[in-house]
C-alpha cells in the first residue's frame, strides 16, 4: 500500500530510531500510522530506510491512534501510531484513551523537543511522558541512546501484556543518536508473550456452584470476557436453565447460535435481559464490568467472575467473587452444578424476549419500503442481510451504536468494533482504516453518523490515497440524535443538535471515492449491495429520519416526566408540528407491557 518506493539503504551508522524500528519489526509490527514532522523526522527516516515496515500517512493524529486501535482489535497484535512534538502527539490522546480502555495493544511514539531545551518553555514544549500517564499502562522518556533498547523492549512488553497503551517519548536529537552497541546478555529482540491461563480457586468455584444449586432462577449476564467460551457458557446455561443476557461488548461473543439469548441491557438494550436480571434469585456477571449500575438489580444475590479483581463489586452488590478467566470458570463449574429440571423461568424470559424483538426491535423493519424519511433501523437491517459473513463493522458512537446493537447479527466470524467504553465521536472511519490496513482482503464497513464523519472528514483522503477497501454507510440525519434524546430525557428542549444538510456523497466523489446518495427506501438495498460488491473504497450517504430515537427497554417514571416536559417546551417553542412528527417517527418503538 506504500505510496512510493523506498530508497536504498543509506550508508550511515544505525541510530536509536533504527533500533526502535528494528525492535518494532521483531514484535511483528507492519506499519506506523502518523503525520511526519520536525522532531519525529529521524523515526520517519528510519522507516523509509527499512524494507519491513510501512508509514501510513493520515491527516489527523487522532485518526492515527484510532487506526492503530482498530488494527490491534482485529489482529490481537501490537499496532503503532506516532505524533511529532507538542500539538502533534497531543492529537493522539483521544484515540489512545479509547485503546487503553478497550485493552488493546498499542504503542505510541511521542516525539519531543530537543533534549537540551526541555524545561525552558521552548516552542511547542509539552511533557508527553506525564500527559499520557492516565491513558496508558506504560509511559517513559528515552533520554539517552544507552537507555533505549531496554525501554523500547519494556514498552512493547507492557502494551502486549496489559494489554493496553504504551507511550515512548523520544526527543528528536536522541532518536538521531548512534545506536548503542549490543550489550552482552541483553537481547533487544522482542518475544511476544503467550496468553496465560487464569484458573479460579477451587473454593471460589465450589461456593459459586453451591449458590447456583441453591437458586431456583439463575440469570447469566455475559460481557466481552466470554470471548472464546461461547459453547461452554451455553452448556452451563442449558444445565442450569439460565437465560443469557449480554452487554454491548459481549454481544459478538455470545449472542449467535444461542437458544438462551434474552438480549442486551443498558441504554442501548433490547429484549427481556433487564427483566431476567431483576427477576432472578441469582445473577452471574460473567466477564463483564458493565458500567450502568441503574440497570443492575439491588436486591438480587449477585456473583461476579472477572480476571481483574479491581472490577469486582464496583458497580453493584457483590455476594460471591470469583477471580479468573470466564471460560476456565465455566468449565470448572460444569461438573459441580446440578441439572435443573424446572425451566419455567427460562421459558418465560425467552417468550418475553421474542415479544420484545417483534414489537420493538422489528417495528421499523417491516412495511417501510415506501416510508420517507428513511428509517435508520431499516438501513441497518438491510446492511446486516447484505454484508459478508466475516465482515468487520466499525460503529460510530451515538445512534449508530443503537442500530448496530439491535440489527447487526453476530455469527462467530463477524466483528463489531466501536468506542464502547470511551464513547468518543468519530471513531468508525478511523477504526476502519486500521482494520482495512491490517486485513485488506476482508470486508470492512464503517457505520458512521454524519456528526462523526464530519468531525474527521479529512481522512477520507487517507482512504482514497491508499485505496483502502472501506465501505462507509453514512446514517445522515443532519442531527446529533443521541444528544437530542439525552436532552429530552432531562426535560430540555432540543437545541444545538441540528446541522445543515450536506451532500456527503458529492464530497466523497470530489475526493475520488465512488459514492451515492440515497433518499428513497426502495433504493437502499441496491446502493448497499453495489458498494459492498465493488473493489476499493465506497460511500453510501443514506438520508435518514432525524426524529428516530432509541428508547431503552425499561423507562423510568423520571424519564417519562422528562419527555413530557421536553415535548411541552418543544410545542411552546416550535409549535405542535415538531412533536407530532416525532410521535409519528417513534410511536411503534415505545416499549409496551
Amino acid at each position: 500500500m506504500a505510496l512510493g518506493r523506498k530508497s536504498p539503504q543509506d550508508k550511515r551508522n544505525k541510530t536509536v530510531a533504527d533500533l526502535l524500528v528494528a525492535q518494532l519489526v521483531s514484535a511483528g509490527v507492519k506499519r506506523i500510522y502518523g503525520i511526519v514532522g520536525d522532531s519525529l523526522n529521524p523515526v520517519v527516516d528510519a522507516v523509509r530506510r527499512s524494507d519491513e515496515i510501512e508509514w501510513v500517512h493520515v491527516r489527523h493524529e487522532e485518526v492515527a491512534a484510532f487506526a492503530a486501535a482498530g488494527e490491534a482489535e482485529v489482529t490481537g497484535s501490537l499496532a503503532v501510531c506516532a505524533g511529532s512534538c507538542g500539538p502533534g502527539n497531543l492529537h493522539l490522546i483521544n484515540g489512545l484513551y479509547d485503546a487503553n480502555r478497550s485493552r488493546v495493544p498499542v504503542l505510541a511514539i511521542a516525539s519531543h523537543i530537543p533534549s537540551a531545551q526541555i524545561g525552558t518553555s521552548f516552542f511547542q514544549e509539552t511533557h508527553p511522558d506525564r500527559l499520557f500517564t492516565e491513558c496508558s499502562v506504560y509511559s517513559e522518556m528515552i533520554s539517552s541512546a544507552a537507555q533505549a533498547p531496554r525501554v523500547i523492549n519494556s514498552a512493547i512488553q507492557h502494551a502486549l501484556g496489559g494489554p493496553g497503551v504504551a507511550v515512548l517519548t523520544i526527543p528528536g536529537d536522541v532518536a538521531d543518536h548512534d545506536a548503542p552497541p549490543v550489550v552482552p546478555g541483553i537481547d533487544p529482540i522482542v518475544t511476544p508473550p503467550a496468553t496465560p491461563r487464569s484458573i479460579p480457586s477451587p473454593d471460589a468455584l465450589r461456593e459459586l456452584a453451591d449458590a447456583i444449586n441453591g437458586a431456583k432462577k439463575v440469570t447469566i449476564f455475559a460481557g466481552a470476557g466470554v470471548r472464546g467460551a461461547h459453547d461452554d457458557v451455553l452448556a452451563l446455561a442449558d444445565k442450569i436453565a439460565s437465560p443469557v443476557g449480554h452487554s454491548l461488548r459481549g454481544k459478538e461473543w455470545i449472542q449467535y447460535d444461542n437458544p438462551f439469548d434474552v438480549g442486551m441491557s443498558g441504554l442501548l438494550g433490547y429484549g427481556s435481559c433487564y427483566d431476567a436480571m431483576h427477576e432472578a434469585d441469582l445473577l452471574i456477571l460473567l466477564g463483564t464490568d458493565f458500567p450502568y449500575d441503574q440497570f443492575l438489580p439491588e436486591d438480587v444475590r449477585t456473583a461476579q467472575v472477572d480476571l481483574d479483581p479491581s472490577h469486582l463489586g464496583r458497580r453493584t452488590r457483590l455476594d460471591l467473587a470469583v477471580v479468573g478467566d470466564a471460560g476456565e470458570t465455566v468449565r470448572g463449574l460444569l461438573p459441580l452444578v446440578d441439572t435443573k429440571k424446572d425451566r419455567k423461568f427460562l421459558d418465560e424470559m425467552r417468550k418475553k424476549h421474542v415479544k420484545s424483538l417483534t414489537g420493538v426491535v422489528g417495528a421499523y423493519t417491516k412495511d417501510v419500503e415506501k416510508v420517507t424519511p428513511i428509517h435508520p433501523e431499516y438501513v441497518a437491517d438491510i446492511l446486516d442481510q447484505e454484508a459478508a459473513d466475516d465482515a468487520v463493522f466499525t460503529v460510530d458512537t451515538g445512534m449508530c451504536n443503537v442500530w448496530a446493537a439491535r440489527y447487526i447479527s453476530p455469527n462467530g466470524k463477524r466483528r463489531v468494533i466501536g468506542s464502547f467504553l470511551h464513547g468518543s465521536m468519530a471513531n468508525a472511519m478511523p477504526h476502519a482504516i486500521g482494520v482495512a490496513s491490517a486485513e485488506p482482503g476482508r470486508q470492512v464497513v464503517a457505520m458512521s453518523g454524519d456528526g462523526g464523519l464530519s468531525m474527521l472528514l479529512g481522512d477520507l483522503l487517507t482512504i482514497k490515497a491508499y485505496d483502502l477497501p472501506v465501505k462507509i454507510v453514512l446514517f445522515d440525519n443532519a442531527s446529533l440524535a443521541m444528544v437530542r434524546l439525552e436532552m429530552l430525557v432531562d426535560g430540555l428542549p432540543n437545541f444545538g443538535t441540528e446541522s445543515p444538510h450536506f451532500d456527503y456523497a458529492a464530497i466523497a466523489t470530489a475526493m475520488g471515492i465512488p459514492a451515492v446518495r440515497v433518499e428513497r427506501p426502495q433504493d437502499v438495498r441496491g446502493a448497499l449491495r453495489g458498494a459492498l460488491d465493488r473493489p476499493g473504497p465506497a460511500l453510501v450517504d443514506v438520508v435518514t429520519d432525524p426524529r428516530a430515537l432509541s428508547l431503552p427497554p425499561t423507562i423510568t417514571a423520571g424519564q417519562v416526566r422528562g419527555f413530557v416536559v421536553a415535548m411541552s417546551k418543544e410545542i411552546m417553542g416550535n409549535g405542535m408540528g415538531e412533536a407530532v412528527s416525532m410521535a409519528r417517527s417513534n410511536l411503534r418503538n415505545v416499549p409496551r407491557p
